[in-house]
This record gives structure tokens, C-alpha cells and sequence, in this order.
């Protein structure tokens, strides 16, 4: 008899090496990971800062948009008037005339429109009203967050003088008197307005912005 040929004995693994091949696939699956989630991250990041520039940028163009249709009615105080926490101006609509409030509550900056009025007691009666905001009026829009101050500044005579200043305000000069709601008129349209702003830590702005905008009385 012909000796029969041995057939080889198949070998699988052991249980040391199919625990090794998981370790390595679990660290090779837990770095992958780590990678996807960094650039998810740092996606989030980048889309972040670009809405917050956008939002940024959309609420300068609405700031100069007022402030190019702004407009001298004799009616109200004065046509543009900064008091350090706010800022309401006069401007014109199709409709008629509107007062807008840019304001800092916070960290925020807000803007707020009224109705337009096509009559002087309609426009003083609301001018009034924009003294009285609080901020948390549903009408408030909440324009920009993580601002850390403002500052206004007008230009007239040829220099920029803080809006806020008694002393500018005598240079300017200006018509006074009273219109029929009461309300005294000191018209004092400056020829320019500068705007800055400075931004918190955080907000994702790094330190100020400034903004020059002429006005149409200039």
C-alpha cells in the first residue's frame, strides 16, 4: 500500500493576536476620529466668525442707511442726538418720517424704528416715546452682542468734537424754540458722524471698529 499523502492542518488565529488586531484597529479608529472631529471643530469655528462678520457688516449698512436719510424736520430737538447710551435719528421713509433708535443695552447693540408720522404732533409724540424705551420692547432688534462700549463723535467747524459735549454744541450754534407739542428745538445737524465701537474679549471682534459717515446736511 501506497502511504497516504498528510493534508496540511489549517491554522487560524490565536486569541493574543485576533485582541491585538482589534487594539490596533480601535486606536487607529479613535485617532481618524479625533482628526474628523478637529475639523468639524474648527468648521464650526470659521462658520461661526463669518456670521458674526456678516452680522456685523449688514448692521453697518443699516447704520449709514439711516444716517444718509436722515432729515432736519424742525420738529424734534435735533435731527441727530447722542446721549452716551443711545442714539435717535430722524430719518426719512416713503411712508413719512421715522425715528430710529440705535442703543447699547449690555453687551448688545439694539435698533429699534417707530411708525412713520406725516404729522408734527404724530412725529413729537413719538420721539417722546423713544425716550422712554427700556430694551426690552418686542419691537428691539438685536443688531450685533459682544460689544464693550461706543463712542460718538460729530464733525463741525472743521474737527471732531464728542457728540456729547456742552462746549461743541454752544460752537455749532443752532436754532432754539419750542414746537407745538412743547417739546424745546435746538436744531444742530452735524456734517459727519463717527462712530466707534470696542468690542468684549470673547465676542469674536478683536479690539475696535470705527466708522466715519457723512450726513446729508454736510
Amino acid at each position: 500500500m501506497k502511504p497516504t499523502a498528510s493534508r496540511p492542518v489549517a491554522r487560524g488565529f490565536t486569541l493574543v493576536e485576533v485582541l491585538v488586531a482589534l487594539l490596533i484597529l480601535a486606536v487607529v479608529a479613535a485617532m481618524s476620529w479625533q482628526g474628523v472631529d478637529a475639523i468639524m471643530r474648527s468648521r464650526e469655528v470659521a462658520q461661526g466668525k463669518l456670521e458674526r462678520q456678516l452680522r456685523l457688516q449688514s448692521a453697518m449698512a443699516q447704520w449709514e442707511a439711516d444716517l444718509f436719510a436722515a432729515t432736519n424736520t424742525q420738529v424734534v430737538p435735533k435731527p441727530i442726538a447722542f446721549d452716551g447710551t443711545s442714539v435717535r435719528i430722524t430719518r426719512r421713509s416713503p411712508e413719512g418720517v421715522q425715528v430710529v433708535v440705535w442703543a447699547l443695552h449690555g453687551d448688545t447693540l439694539t435698533r429699534w424704528v417707530s411708525p412713520a408720522a406725516t404729522r408734527t404732533n404724530a412725529l413729537s409724540q413719538t420721539w417722546l416715546q423713544s425716550l422712554q424705551l427700556l430694551g426690552n420692547e418686542p419691537s428691539q432688534l438685536r443688531v450685533v452682542t459682544g460689544v464693550a462700549g461706543w463712542q460718538m463723535y460729530f464733525w463741525q467747524n472743521n474737527a471732531w468734537a464728542n457728540a456729547q459735549s456742552d462746549a461743541d454744541r454752544e460752537q455749532q450754534g443752532g436754532t432754539s424754540g419750542t414746537n407745538p407739542s412743547g417739546v424745546p428745538v435746538v436744531q444742530i445737524p452735524p456734517d459727519a458722524v463717527r462712530l466707534v465701537l470696542t468690542f468684549a474679549d470673547g465676542s469674536g471682534f478683536a479690539g475696535s471698529l470705527r466708522r466715519d459717515v457723512r450726513t446729508p446736511f454736510r
